[in-house]
């Protein structure tokens, strides 16, 4: 057995153990007049598509133009419209409208019957950069909400995702305290923004407070009663200055987020949802150039990314009076009225700068208004397509002595008769996109890699990461990581050895997105023979395994990078550990395996005998992967094991996986568990098996259910990528908890 099916069998072997006992007959997906056609793959955008560029031959900027009555105008020609860099018109030699290609947003859900209001749901199809439509990033300025706004953005993202988010939707949900983890929740997967959502809190060491405004406590900030001066003002000084360096820190965290969206395909998006920060203070203009210096990098940052940045007052339509909270005892009419001016004049500076980072970056600002969700839908269909526009800019623009320091603001005129509305960002700085891209050390190489919602190919790599949980060792993720020898740089060495060396950088993030995990190691693999060619023709697995302490949605990611070639390799999978000591129901994740139909019947033997003497087995009705081969027998294709999961058509599709927390009935003590599979592709369901029970005769742990089963792959099933669902009901459990899933990616190929 080589090294590939060592590691699965010593995995599958922890994972899944039973005794035997009867296996079912195989499971079939439908024929092929059943299952869907494949979906054409759309071509791969190029470089010259929907990109927004500044260099010393070509400024090209996007712009959204609307009519009198919020319509977008889609049939301006390039004689229509002017564009002025610092005041002064510049010659178009660019001009087009982009459609954008995103498909209609959900606004109604359908309505659940009792039957399926716990069914679970779908799980989506794994996006590729030619697939996606929309870039969404959701940054949440917790570090400005309030209690109050904290609860309104959870409930209104929680809709945005069950309602709206759409298929080709590219999403993250950021929080400004996030820390570096931040980018690794770009995905489609539902299970990872709730996760998400989930760590949306309130922030107590932030700038909000319990409400959107500090009640009224019958003194006045500043002056006493006599009109004195008071010591308060040092304090409200301090709090500004405070203020302003939580602002900064908000306009970082956003430059972060953009800087990381560069590299993505298609027109992309931020929505920052806040309580507001100040631009200007009318009584002390000076203070705020700090904020407005952080402001104008990252107006630049976000057009040279073609990322347009939305903005939402999350404090929703306020009342500006006096309210239950505030307290006016011992103060004076006039004092009364000054602090609620002073109230209405602060509430009025914060949404100063939602309002003009929309602006400046051509986005919409969405305040005042209390439907949040609401808010999300017109920032989703906002981007429904847009004009490119270039020029050819002056040699001083870039000037290599001025051109750093000089922001060249843009403005935009219509000269079609009519009224319009323009919408771009305003300017950049004299710096081109060549000079902000700094060259890369061979470390931040493979961190761009790792954060990166995409793989890097330049050495292909196959992750799998396995959640379970042991009766001593308590929770787990296992991986395996599957390495394509053929991408790595072998050098030969004497007496036929052959040697590559690679550096390997793990990182395990929590739901906060902070890391809680990581290694970084430089490895060499020495083989030479009959070895060699098998680890050319099969890759080899790297394993890596993290105790898990809590329970909660983690990703690991890992990047790998060829020492001699520099090729860089990454993969990333999420993993929801459950709370298992909630006692409810849970599934583990899934282990598949592949066999021929000869290599299955001879492995599982006759009904009642163990198969071989050594494989490992499982209860009635359920079927487990092999952990092992008898002598003389072909060790299988190594493509077809758990650390890949690429599967021939026609071949036997093994999988097994635990159930934890099954109800007991209180007069047998044996739980009533069904069990049913679906097979998934590009988000439809093009097979589903039939509902068995699960049996839990000769099982000593029924916390620890083990269950499984087999699945054979039609030959005249498209190639392509499929999801395997397993779906567990306790009959015996609340109907709150009665159903728990479980699913696991894996590629037909011919």
């Amino acid at each position: 057995m080589n090294k590939n099916h060592l590691l699965a069998a010593i995995l599958i072997t922890q994972l899944v153990t039973a005794t035997f006992a009867q296996r079912p007959p195989l499971e079939r997906p439908p024929s092929p007049q059943q299952t869907p056609p494949p979906r054409p793959q759309q071509a791969p955008k190029t470089d010259e598509d929907d990109v927004v560029r500044i260099t010393t031959n070509l400024v090209q900027i996007d712009a959204i133009i609307t009519d009198k009555n919020g319509k977008p105008v889609t049939d301006l020609k390039s004689d229509e419209v002017e564009i002025l860099e610092d005041g002064k018109s510049q010659k178009i030699t660019n001009f087009s409208y982009v459609v954008a290609e995103a498909p209609a947003v959900k606004t109604e859900v359908a309505k659940k019957t009792n039957a399926d209001k716990n069914a679970p749901p779908i799980p989506p199809s794994r996006l590729k950069p030619e697939d996606v439509r929309r870039t969404i990033a959701v940054v949440v300025d917790d570090l400005s909400l309030s209690f109050e706004s904290t609860y309104y953005v959870r409930s209104a993202l929680k809709k945005f995702v069950d309602e709206q988010l759409a298929p080709g939707d590219l999403v993250a949900i950021i929080r400004t305290s996030g820390g570096m983890g931040a980018l690794q929740q770009f995905t489609s997967d539902k299970r990872q923004l709730y996760a998400a959502i989930e760590r949306v809190r309130w922030f107590a060491s932030g700038r909000g407070g319990i409400g959107a405004f500090a009640p009224l406590t019958g003194a006045m900030p500043g002056v006493d009663d006599r009109g004195t001066d008071d010591p308060s003002i040092v304090h409200e000084d301090l709090d500004r200055f405070r203020e302003d360096v939580l602002s900064v820190g908000t306009l970082g965290a956003i430059g972060y987020v953009v800087r990381g969206l560069r590299e993505l395909p298609g027109r992309k998006s931020v929505l920052l949802v806040s309580d507001g920060f100040r631009l200007f203070d009318r009584n002390n203009l000076g203070r705020t150039q700090r904020v407005l210096q952080a402001l104008r990098l990252l107006t630049d940052q976000a057009n040279r990314a073609s990322v347009t940045i939305y903005t939402m007052d999350a404090r929703g339509l306020q009342t500006l009076g006096l309210t239950a909270a505030d307290s006016t005892s011992g103060m004076r009419p006039d004092q009364v009225a000054q602090q609620l001016a002073e109230r209405s004049s602060q509430f009025s500076e914060s949404q100063d700068g939602l309002i003009v980072l929309a602006q400046q970056t051509g986005g919409l600002a969405i305040r005042n208004n209390n439907d949040l969700a609401g808010g999300i839908r017109k920032v989703l269909e906002d981007q429904r397509g847009y004009y490119l526009i270039g020029y050819r800019p002056d040699q001083s623009t870039f000037d290599l002595r001025t051109g750093r320091r000089v922001f060249h603001r843009l403005s935009l005129k219509v000269t079609r008769p009519g009224k319009f509305t323009v919408r771009m960002r305003n300017g950049f700085f004299g710096v081109t996109d060549e000079e902000t891209r700094p060259s890369e050390t061979p470390v931040q190489r493979m961190i761009g890699a790792l954060v990166s919602p995409f793989g890097a190919s330049g050495v292909h790599l196959q992750l799998t990461s396995l959640f379970t949980n042991d009766l001593k060792a308590g929770s787990v993720m296992r991986s395996l990581l599957h390495i394509d020898a053929k991408d790595l740089s072998f050098t030969e060495e004497a007496d036929g050895w052959h040697k590559s060396t690679f550096d390997i950088l793990a990182v395990t993030f929590g739901d906060n997105g902070v890391p809680i995990d990581q290694v970084s190691k430089t490895h060499t693999v020495r083989t030479r023979g009959e070895t060699y060619k098998r680890v050319m023709r099969d890759g080899f697995v790297y394993g890596v395994m993290v105790p898990v302490k809590k329970p909660g949605a983690y990703q690991l990611r890992i990047a790998l990078r060829d020492s001699e070639s520099e090729r860089i390799g990454s993969a990333s999978q999420f993993v929801d550990v459950p709370d298992l000591k909630k006692n409810r129901l849970a599934v583990s994740s899934i282990v598949l395996n592949g066999l021929t139909p000869a290599e299955y019947a001879r492995t599982n033997g006759t009904p009642g005998q163990p198969p071989n003497g050594n494989a490992v087995a499982t209860p009635p009705n359920q079927t487990a992967p092999a952990a092992s081969q008898s002598e003389g027998v072909d060790e299988g294709d190594a493509q077809a094991s758990p650390a890949v999961r690429r599967f021939r058509q026609g071949m036997v599709m093994q999988y097994g996986y635990l159930i934890f927390n099954a109800q007991l009935n209180k007069t047998t003590n044996q739980p009533q568990l069904m069990a049913q599979i679906r097979l998934v592709r590009d988000g439809k369901v093009v097979f589903t098996g039939k509902d068995l029970p699960v049996t839990s005769a000769n099982q000593a742990d029924l916390k620890r259910l083990v269950a499984g089963g087999a699945l054979q792959l039609g030959t005249e099933l498209p190639p392509g990528e499929y999801i395997l669902q397993i779906i567990v009901t306790d009959v015996l459990a609340k109907e709150k908890y009665r159903v728990s899933t479980q699913w696991s990616d894996f590629e037909i190929v011919k």
